[in-house]
């Protein structure tokens, strides 16, 4: 089963088909893929993750995902370390180091954590559900409006854009703290 950032129910209903129905599922689909792509993580709840961070020479570090909900083990250079005596961390996904800084050093730094929403906020949910409408309603190809002489192509890219809610939401849940390639 597909982890939908919503729930299909609610879009059938405002569609007025199954819940099943292909296409909607589709557009749930990739309406959710949209969402974290825009993001750049899960949301979903993930326990366990596998974290490698490289060191940076100061005292904090970014966990690839947030919220953290939980470190259960870091490890610097293979050395098991103490929560609460050689680091802590944050809901918004800092790992502070305690009594030092992380060295300056690539792939030093491992461990497990837990990230995301077990319950998907609900401003996430209405965007995910007006976008997958959109791509619902949206038959994909090529479709072309001839007036006299001139002809004007538009695809599906070109008529599926963003709302100022989508805009809002991504900039609330996006890891936007200097993290971007």
């Amino acid at each position: 089963m597909a982890d939908f950032l919503a729930d299909p129910a609610e879009l059938a209903a405002s569609l007025g088909v199954p819940a099943d129905d292909p296409k909607l599922l589709w557009s749930l689909t990739a309406a959710s893929r949209r969402f974290r792509g825009s993001v750049r993580h899960p949301v979903s709840l993930v326990a366990g993750d596998v974290f490698a961070l490289d060191g940076n020479g100061c005292e904090f570090v970014l966990l690839p995902a947030a919220p953290v909900l939980a470190v259960s083990s870091v490890t610097l250079d293979g050395t098991a370390m103490i929560e609460g005596t050689d680091y802590d961390w944050s809901q918004d996904g800092f790992l502070r180091r305690l009594g030092g800084v992380w060295p300056d050093r690539l792939r030093c730094l491992r461990g497990f954590y837990d990230h995301g929403y077990a319950v998907i906020p609900e401003d996430i949910q209405e965007v995910v559900i007006d976008q997958a409408r959109a791509l619902f309603r949206i038959d994909p190809g090529v479709q072309t409006k001839t007036v006299g002489g001139q002809s004007v192509t538009f695809g599906v890219q070109s008529a599926i854009g963003v709302t100022a809610q989508w805009t809002a939401a991504v900039e609330r849940h996006q890891l936007n703290r200097g993290d971007r390639p």
